[in-house]
């Protein structure tokens, strides 16, 4: 029988053997493949990625970019409110046409014409030109499709119905903002008053309204398309000089965010360029033989066809192709890189210690190193971005999907595709081939009569020698001598400490600054004609916001004087709301019930009540169409309230959430809607789903930590840099105007693989290293990972940097945040933890752990090559 343990083996086994033991010969069983017969893990690769990349032929049934469907949640309360609307009052825009009555934005175009030189659009000239620009617009074609009333096509703007073709608008009898029951505010912006009396106006808007039910559908769509490639034309032809006209249609949104994958396209051959720039300058040495400039193009390869791998799966899974994830293929081959700076590494420090070793060994050495250190980085990441599928947002979704699926691929092709050609690109070292040629370079007895520039492109060296295995990288060397000592002086740890405290302050109050919400026009281009559109319909026209329809959503008897005085008790609390402006109200029920006092109707007895409802529609038509009654039942009614001032993301998010709770609290079953709520229900969730995505990935990456590097401390530093981190891109990304939205939640979910990956490794080294003080411990660790950490950051960088240069708020969001991903979690992983440790670490560390040198090898996270 075997005798009782040594208590260091016994610890070893309990902390690292358990679990990366049996990875380790996994690991050395696979390289040993590879190396015995490396064709095949390189064809095979190239096979399914060509196999796989035909998905791509499905793509455009794939795309699924509804601005609706995607950036909303999938379950918003609007969407059923919507559908409640929609079966209980079904509209008619053939006959009886009510843009505040329709469930949806419906089927339009809007023009904005805005005086010139600060005077009225009302004046006579501009109201001249006013009159020309809606003759254009309102031509054959659309008298035809346009959404009509009992009095023809829907007037544009009420005054062109009520002032006509008068060549100087009579502005005496007209009253703002209601006007003989007819609702002004959101017909006039920019509006001078006197007594209520309308003077002028800085802003005029037109809407043009189409049918959407029917045959006529595909006719009004045909007839927006063509509005929008014409209009600029058209306008140019009037030469106006008194207004300026900015112009959008229900379709602008939708296909201006469809057009942003296009405009984005042509950064990926920049980004592979600076990708291969610097994976070829990091790799490239003086010397024709040991040159690895083809491992560096092959490594940028390998990250390529997990794109191409990962996205035709998923295409070939029908899973829908949404703008976002065309940040993806930026960030993978960042990481990607990465990855192959780590293989490259290895590989070379099993030739150092290995030089005469055959290839099986020296790959068995490698992957043991290396492939630990890469799955523990991957398994982060990806569990990060499945972690974010959990989520309402369509469009995260997909992300995630797309983007974890495709780092799987890299992880496998990194250990298959890259592994072989390390296998390849030594043999030819092996058999003394030029790098480019593949030639033979005989170096043998006629060398002293070759040139020194002949040697030195050949040989790598004037001196007739072969060129020996580099020592030391320079910047290793750095680290060591200058760096480490540098931040471990305690003046600087003071300085750090300070600068820390300064980073976390900053953080904490930007997070308390925080922004919800996607605004709708960061989803078009920059240069987008919306964007004029956008600007005038905020500075003119955001005094009043959406005309909310409120609905009794149940059969009340409203007969029943005390249901009456509930169902306006009701209304008084809605109108209280700070947001509503209870004098612009419209209720059927309060006009019948004065109605009914006045000709003598008996509205407590049920008979006489639903008799006498057909005396209100004579006088106001458009309440019929808000009442859903059966002939002895009235199942759903509506009534409408005006929001006043609701001019940003926070009012949009205060005022669904007060209308619905007011309505909530009322003893009427009354529900609020408006079309626009589907996108402020965003704000619900929004936060609520960011904390859930990001609090269950830090916890399996905690036990993921805990598992591959089972160390207590290390696992609470890990901890530590994932909050922190966290904590600093919420805070600082809303200085550089990000909101918190479906975006900017992608980022934050990449932060805790990201975080993990800066950190992990840095306080392993430190944990395990075998110096005898916490100063030495931390320079001890910055030698041996600060350059792979700095090069893991620059390298990720230059992936996402050419998306700064994209001209759409999506593409800017995803570098903004991904910048300070890898500007925050390297400054922990340099600057921070490094000091921190100093201070703290001697806890749970022992100074004489001869297993350093080992462990903080195998858990290193980068490396150039030597």
């Amino acid at each position: 029988m075997a005798g009782p343990r040594d208590p260091a083996e016994r610890c070893s086994c309990r902390n690292t053997n358990c679990v990366e033991r049996p990875l380790r010969r996994l690991f050395e069983g696979l390289a040993r493949a590879v190396a015995a017969c490396p064709w095949p893990f390189v064809l095979l690769p190239l096979l399914l990625s060509g196999g796989l990349g035909a998905g791509f032929l499905f793509l455009p049934r794939r795309e699924a970019n509804d601005i609706e469907e995607q950036f909303t949640p999938t379950w918003g309360p609007a969407k059923a409110e919507r559908d409640f609307v929609r079966r209980r009052f079904p509209t008619n825009d053939s006959q009886r046409f009510s843009a505040q009555r329709l469930p949806t934005e419906g089927a339009y175009a809007a023009l904005i014409a805005v005086a010139t030189g600060g005077t009225s659009v009302l004046e006579p000239a501009a109201w001249a030109e006013v009159r020309r620009l809606n003759a254009t617009v309102h031509d054959a074609e659309y008298e035809r499709l346009c959404a009509r009333t009992a009095h023809g096509c829907d007037s544009p703007n009420p005054l062109l119905s009520r002032l006509g073709d008068a060549g100087r608008p009579d502005l005496e009898n007209i009253s703002f903002p209601l006007n003989d029951g007819v609702f002004l505010g959101t017909a006039l912006g920019g509006v001078e008053t006197e007594g209520g009396r309308l003077l002028g106006a800085r802003a005029l808007k037109l809407v043009y309204y189409l049918r959407e039910d029917g045959p006529e559908a595909q006719d009004s769509r045909r007839w927006l398309e063509r509005f929008l490639r014409d209009i600029s034309s058209k306008v140019a032809d009037l030469r106006l000089s008194s207004i300026q006209v900015t112009y959008f249609t229900s379709l602008s949104r939708q296909e201006e965010f469809e057009g942003n994958t296009s405009s984005v396209i042509p950064l990926f051959s920049v980004t592979y360029f600076l990708t291969i720039t610097f994976a070829v300058v990091s790799c490239l040495r003086l010397n024709c033989i040991r040159n690895n400039i083809w491992l560096a193009c092959c490594g940028v390869l390998s990250s390529g066809l997990a794109v191409l791998s990962g996205f035709g799966l998923m295409l070939f899974c029908g899973v829908p192709f949404v703008v976002t994830v065309a940040n993806a293929p930026f960030l993978i081959l960042g990481v990607g890189v990465d990855d192959m700076f780590i293989m490259i590494a290895s590989w070379e420090q099993s030739l150092r210690k290995k030089e005469k070793s055959n290839v099986k060994s020296l790959l068995a050495e490698t992957y043991a190193e290396a492939a630990l250190s890469v799955t523990i980085t991957t398994l982060t990441d990806v569990l990060a971005f499945f972690i974010g599928t959990w989520t309402a947002f369509p469009s995260v979704r997909s992300f995630c999907l797309y983007t974890g699926t495709a780092f799987v691929f890299c992880y496998v092709y990194t250990m298959t595709f890259f592994g072989a050609v390390l296998v390849l690109n030594h043999k030819r070292e092996q058999g003394n081939r030029h790098w480019l040629t593949c030639m033979r370079v005989d170096v043998g007895k006629d060398e002293a009569e070759n040139s020194c520039l002949y040697n030195a492109c050949c040989i790598g060296s004037c001196s007739r020698q072969p060129s020996q295995p580099e020592g030391e990288h320079p910047m290793s060397i750095f680290f060591k001598k200058y760096y480490g000592p540098f931040v471990t002086n305690k003046w600087v740890k003071l300085l750090m400490v300070l600068l820390y405290g300064a980073y976390l302050g900053g953080s904490i109050y930007g997070c308390t600054q925080i922004r919800e919400g996607i605004d709708l026009r960061n989803l078009a281009s920059d240069d987008s004609y919306v964007i004029p559109y956008y600007d005038d319909d905020e500075k003119y026209f955001s005094t009043y916001g959406p005309r909310v329809m409120v609905v009794i959503t149940e059969s009340v008897e409203y007969w029943n004087e005390s249901v009456r005085l509930g169902i306006e008790s009701c209304a008084q609390s809605l109108e209280n709301i700070s947001y509503v402006d209870k004098n612009y109200s419209e209720s059927w029920l309060r006009v019948y019930t004065e109605l009914a006092q006045r000709v003598s109707i008996n509205i407590n007895s049920k008979t006489d009540f639903l008799s006498g409802l057909n005396t209100l529609f004579e006088i106001v038509p458009s309440f019929e169409w808000d009442i859903n009654r059966t002939q002895d039942e009235i199942e759903a009614s509506r009534f409408f309230v005006q929001t006043v001032n609701v001019t940003s993301a926070v009012d949009e998010k205060n005022l669904v959430n007060q209308l619905r709770e007011a309505a909530k609290q009322c003893s009427i079953p009354l529900q609020v809607y408006h079309a626009a709520f589907i996108y402020y229900d965003q704000y619900l969730v929004i936060v609520q789903n960011t904390v859930q995505n990001v609090v269950v990935a830090a916890g399996a990456m905690l036990v993921v930590s805990l598992l591959l590097i089972p160390n207590p401390l290390c696992c609470l530093w890990v901890t530590f840099a994932i909050a922190s981190v966290i904590v600093g891109v919420a805070g600082f990304m809303t200085f550089w105007s990000v909101n918190l939205d479906s975006i900017s939640m992608i980022n934050l979910v990449i932060c805790i693989g990201f975080s993990v990956d800066f950190s992990a490794h840095i306080s392993y080294a430190f944990v395990t290293s075998g110096e005898s003080s916490a100063n030495k411990r931390a320079i001890e660790a910055l030698s041996l990972l600060g350059y792979p950490v700095l090069q893991g950051a620059v390298s990720t960088i230059l992936g996402v940097v050419v998306l700064a240069a994209a001209n759409t708020y999506i593409f800017r969001t995803f570098f903004k945040i991904m910048f300070l991903v890898i500007l925050f979690g390297a400054l922990h992983g340099l600057a921070f933890i490094p000091v921190f440790l100093t201070f703290f670490g001697n806890f749970g560390s022992s100074p004489h752990n001869t297993m350093s040198k080992k462990l903080e090898h195998r858990f290193r996270n980068d490396k150039d090559c030597p």
